[in-house]
């Protein structure tokens, strides 16, 4: 009986090969003889980025039926044993004993709901099948434990929600083009992004009513699944406050005590260490990203206090609720998850505190690569002096003369100081960092 299901799921899925679907930036390797995984926050295109994959094997001339693909999430899959998943294989090779199964490529999605699943994908890739793919929505499908579970064998790719030039293509929206009124196009849609939700699913959703139970709808998927149901926290409440306090300083510095020092205020009962794990499993799940204080001493910079960055500004608007300062916070964010999807493995971000700020620390290695500050726009002076200043004291403790603000739509380049600063709008900005 399981395997007539089995058979039936591989075969409806080859029937809709090539899959209609909208391209991303980010492209899944083929052929390369390794397990790949996709981890990332829920609903940001994962099982989308396996399909494009299996689009471009198409192109490259592998038929259909060299693709086995099985999502576990269906019902009648419900309690398959550890023991079970060797029918996902006897069945595909009933289905096409002429196929080798090396020359299988196998693409699994949901399969953490299977106890013990990384034993059956590692057998599977020593004895049969060298082209596999895994993703999932649970947390248990994060990189750290992905890498455990199967033992370095993964080779990653990280997924997040659409980037500023993906956005532009789901909306159609043309990005390469010098016609005043196509940029006058992109300025718009640069602010609608910088405000609205970046996944997929709610970028093509027409009613903002419908986007908001969307989006209100992940949160809450977040919270109970992937933080209390698989890190076992029974005080859900307390968690939602935690989160959203951690939202609502979004950009700034964030003590942990001072959080935790507030909630006890308020009668509540939660332990200091738990904040602190908290804190750590929020960064786990991708709901936020975080960022320490660029400092010489590694220890000076592993004792300051963290920045967190959202996963997705309309996620945090819908559960927060927009506030008047919101534009200046959004942009940071979104140039935050830019310079994080565009980051290479020897990268580091971090941000400069002396007696003015820097927004963003990028080093490479052991060298400072480039400075950045964000702001909304620089129309008042103070604000213009402020980020200037910011960016020359950073400048002159880290050596790096590659300084940069981005604001909404200002661009100049001016020398202050004997150090050239440039000012670019978002959108180019955006535009132009799009691949590492």
């Amino acid at each position: 009986m399981r395997k007539d299901v089995i058979k039936s799921l591989i075969a409806i899925k080859q029937s809709e090969i090539p899959f209609d679907v909208i391209e991303r930036d980010v492209k899944l390797p083929i052929n390369r003889k390794k397990i790949i995984t996709v981890p990332g926050v829920r609903r940001c295109g994962k099982s989308t980025l396996m399909e494009i994959a299996i689009n471009n094997l198409i192109r490259e001339g592998v038929p259909s039926k060299n693709i086995l693909w099985l999502g576990f999430d269906d019902e009648r899959l419900k309690n398959m044993s550890f023991e079970e998943l060797d029918n996902v294989i006897t069945s595909y090779m009933e289905m096409f004993p002429d196929i080798p199964i090396k020359d299988v490529h196998m693409f699994f999605d949901e399969i953490q709901l299977i106890k013990d699943w990384e034993y059956f994908v590692l057998r599977v890739y020593k004895s049969y099948c060298k082209n596999i793919y895994v993703c999932g929505s649970n947390a248990t499908m994060l990189s750290t434990e992905l890498n455990s579970a199967l033992r370095g064998y993964p080779l990653e790719y990280e997924t997040y929600p659409l980037s500023f030039n993906e956005y532009c293509r789901f909306k159609g929206i043309v990005t390469d083009s010098y016609l005043e009124q196509d940029r006058a196009r992109l300025k718009v849609t640069f602010e609608a992004y910088n405000q609205a939700s970046a996944f997929p699913e709610i970028a093509l959703t027409s009613f903002k009513s419908e986007q908001l139970k969307l989006l209100h709808g992940y949160f809450d998927t977040m919270i109970l699944k992937d933080l209390s149901e698989h890190y076992k926290i029974s005080n859900t409440g307390v968690v939602r406050y935690f989160v959203k306090r951690i939202m609502a300083n979004l950009t700034k510095p964030t003590s942990i005590n001072a959080i935790y020092k507030d909630i006890k205020s308020q009668g509540l009962k939660v332990s200091k260490d738990d904040l602190y794990l908290w804190a750590d499993y929020i960064c786990n799940i991708f709901m936020f990203i975080r960022i320490s204080k660029y400092d010489r001493s590694l220890i000076k910079e592993q004792k300051s206090l963290d920045k967190y960055y959202c996963i997705d500004n309309g996620m945090r608007g819908a559960v927060l609720m927009p506030q008047s300062n919101d534009n200046g916070k959004n942009l940071e964010n979104t140039v935050f998850m830019q310079l994080n999807r565009m980051r290479l493995p020897t990268d580091k971000i971090t941000y400069y505190q002396g007696n003015c700020e820097c927004d963003f620390v990028l080093q490479r290695e052991d060298s400072v690569i480039q400075l950045i500050q964000v702001t909304w726009d620089m129309v008042d002076e103070s604000t213009r002096e402020r980020e200037v200043k910011g960016l020359l004291e950073a400048a002159t403790v880290t050596g790096c003369e590659d300084l940069i603000i981005i604001t909404k739509d200002t661009e100049d380049i001016f020398v202050r100081d004997g150090r050239e600063i440039r000012v670019i709008p978002a959108w180019k900005w955006l535009l132009q960092n799009n691949e590492k």
